[in-house]
């Protein structure tokens, strides 16, 4: 009872910290930081026991490196191997190597140097990935180097969280903790894979065998903090327990199912995690010597900065993808704040020097989106060859399509864009196609495909694929917002030019729609309906009765497929601030408000929802009207996101 006001208050600041900075589009880790700062003991105190949210707040660390385990995979890791072992690892040597330097140099210990190394030398794997995503640079050169450097941070924190705590030692007794602890992480690790694998995938499919959600999570529960604690029996952490428990997790069938389960544990305690984090600034101190501060961010960002680009071109990156790769990584990351915490009580560095580092590394971490916003603009203003490349690109795509008009522009050039350009090759359409990865651009054109290389989001790449003269352009990729950027730029330039636009399914119909699209193909429902196809022509439906039920699917806009009926199944939208719209049945009962009033009256689609079907006694799909009167009896159909249904059965039940 002590804990609990402290954990209210944590939480309670926490929320509110986390809406600012989700609606400034800022990581929401800066939120937990700046909220620990605020009310920790060197600012406002209003945490009476900072040791036991502590102790709980320890917890996320153990999740975070289940889901790095997770993350995991050998197979990924082979394909990789040059870049994770090879610039990975002499990106996080050099880090340490250099700052070792520095700190020694200054007259602190080599130990601290290696601590204060590890700590600078890790980058954010979870900003920067959500950035890769969104911009859609996970396949590009840089992408790519800026994901291995990353697998190879995480993995590098499992061995300096076992190297930190012996810094606190003597020479000979630390050599000693650094054997044993060698031994035994190999003892356990060999013993764990070893028999694990075998009996992981066993264990998973008894428990699965359950059907029950309730029993999953208890289980998943059970193994990571299981092994989490044998690992700390054995004199180790316990993050390596729980890293070890998603290695082996990682390996079976049930691995997406698992990470969906445990990342609300995982963000809620690292959240947490990050607050405490936050209470350890001390903002009067640092404010004091802001200079310090700004130095070291600046010595931070340079020589991160500096040693990227320098192995990225060793590693043979064109200059323009070593400097972005360099810009990406040039910040810090959460894993320094992990560190950080194992630093602390071991009093290797002085405060002052601490907190001089523990405020770098947040204001870098809020700088990290804003340097990679701006990160092109930089590369065409310092790399000349990056300047040269654009417009050899530019000038091979304008000459390959100068001559060429009513032509179909193809943006996106994966799996569904050749399979669409093969149809277009039979029917004898010219085409062109747009794709931003490099190799199969290369491996395309090779085989005689009218691919080019270029980024279809950009405007000067439309306007060289001559969307000035095409007939149609067709968006292949399921990138809503990267389809909205292309579809404002081909408003500017060829606002009578049809789009057709791919979706993974209902939700973002109309978003696509008012952006221009002349056409949405969501691909979930489409399946659905080939899926019908099939079937009621097997059922003995005439193809022409099929086809014409499907064409007038397609011209209401595939209304009467929107929505779905949710289960306790659906985890990924279970989540009540979701914006995807569902179905939900609402039934009236005698003394409902709204029996004797029609639909037009309860005025429903003003709380943003839409009545697809009332069930009357034996009739079923009944279609609405503003006209219909509802009896008592009734079951109403609606489509919407969880609030707006909840509105509209307020209304419907109470007026």
């Amino acid at each position: 009872m002590q804990t609990l006001p402290t954990i209210l208050m944590l939480l309670g600041a926490s929320v509110v910290s986390v809406i600012v900075f989700r609606l400034a589009n800022l990581p929401p880790v800066l939120g937990y930081l700046l909220v620990g700062t605020l009310i920790g003991p060197r600012a406002l105190n209003l945490v009476g026991d900072f040791a036991g949210a502590q102790h709980l707040a320890e917890f996320g660390v153990v999740f975070l490196m289940f889901s790095i385990g997770l993350e995991f995979s050998l197979p990924k890791l082979h394909s990789m191997k040059r870049i994770v072992f090879g610039l990975g690892l002499l990106q996080v040597l050099l880090t340490l190597v250099v700052v070792t330097g520095i700190v020694v140099g200054l007259g602190l210990s080599w130990q601290a140097g290696v601590a204060l190394g590890g700590t600078l030398a890790m980058s954010s794997t979870a900003v920067l990935t959500k950035l890769l995503s969104e911009r859609l640079e996970l396949d590009s050169a840089h992408g790519r180097e800026v994901m291995g450097v990353l697998l190879f941070q995480d993995l590098a924190v499992v061995p300096l969280l076992i190297l930190i705590p012996s810094f606190s030692e003597s020479p000979e007794r630390m050599a000693t903790m650094i054997g044993v602890a060698t031994v035994k992480a190999l003892l356990v690790l060999s013993l764990v894979l070893f028999f694990g694998q075998r009996l992981m995938n066993k264990w998973f499919f008894i428990v699965a065998r359950g059907k029950s959600a309730e029993l999953f999570m208890l289980n998943v529960l059970l193994v990571t903090l299981g092994l989490a604690y044998v690992t700390e029996l054995a004199g180790l952490s316990l993050a390596l327990g729980a890293f070890v428990a998603g290695i082996l997790i990682a390996e079976t069938q049930y691995r997406h199912h698992v990470e969906e389960d445990i990342k609300p544990f995982r963000d809620v305690l690292m959240g947490l995690f990050f607050v405490t984090i936050g209470m350890l600034l001390d903002a009067p101190l640092v404010l004091a010597n802001l200079p310090l501060v700004l130095g070291v961010l600046a010595a931070l960002l340079a020589v991160k900065f500096a040693l990227m680009l320098g192995l990225s071109r060793l590693f043979g990156a064109a200059p323009g993808s070593a400097l972005r790769s360099g810009l990406w990584l040039c910040a810090g990351g959460e894993f320094g704040f992990v560190l950080l915490s194992e630093m602390g009580p071991l009093r290797l560095v002085p405060p002052l020097a601490l907190q001089a580092v523990l405020a770098a590394l947040v204001i870098s971490m809020l700088l990290a989106p804003i340097i990679v916003q701006y990160s092109n603009r930089i590369v065409l203003r310092f790399a000349a060859s990056e300047w040269l490349m654009r417009s050899m690109q530019l000038t091979q795509l304008a000459a390959q399509t100068l001559n060429t008009e009513k032509h179909v522009v193809i943006c996106g050039y994966g799996r569904s864009g050749q399979h669409l350009a093969r149809f277009m090759e039979q029917e004898a359409v010219a085409y062109v196609a747009l794709d931003r990865d490099p190799e199969r651009v290369r491996e395309a054109a090779a085989g005689g495909e009218n691919v080019i290389y270029g980024d279809a989001a950009r405007r000067e790449t439309l306007l060289a694929a001559g969307v000035g003269r095409a007939s149609t352009l067709i968006i292949t990729f399921a990138e809503t917002r990267a389809a909205e950027r292309v579809l404002e730029h081909v408003r500017q330039l060829n606002p009578e030019l049809p789009v057709i636009v791919r979706t993974l399914d209902e939700r973002d119909i109309e978003a696509l729609r008012h952006a221009g699209a002349a056409e949405v193909v969501p691909e979930t429902l489409e399946v659905s309906m080939v899926l019908a196809s099939h079937a009621l022509r097997h059922a003995g439906v005439p193809v022409t009765q099929v086809l014409e039920r499907f064409r007038q699917t397609r011209l209401a806009g595939y209304r009467t497929l929107r929505g779905f009926f949710h289960g306790e199944s659906d985890l990924e939208t279970d989540a009540l601030d979701s914006k995807e719209a569902r179905l939900h049945a609402i039934h009236l009962v005698a003394g409902a408000y709204a029996i004797g009033h029609t639909l037009d009256e309860l005025d429903l689609r003003r709380l943003g929802v839409e009545v697809t079907a009332i069930r009357r006694g034996n009739i079923r799909g009944l279609e609405p009207s503003p006209e219909t009167r509802f009896r008592v009896g009734d079951v109403v159909v609606v489509l919407g996101t969880p609030t707006a249904m909840a509105a509209a059965e307020t209304r419907l039940l109470q007026g």
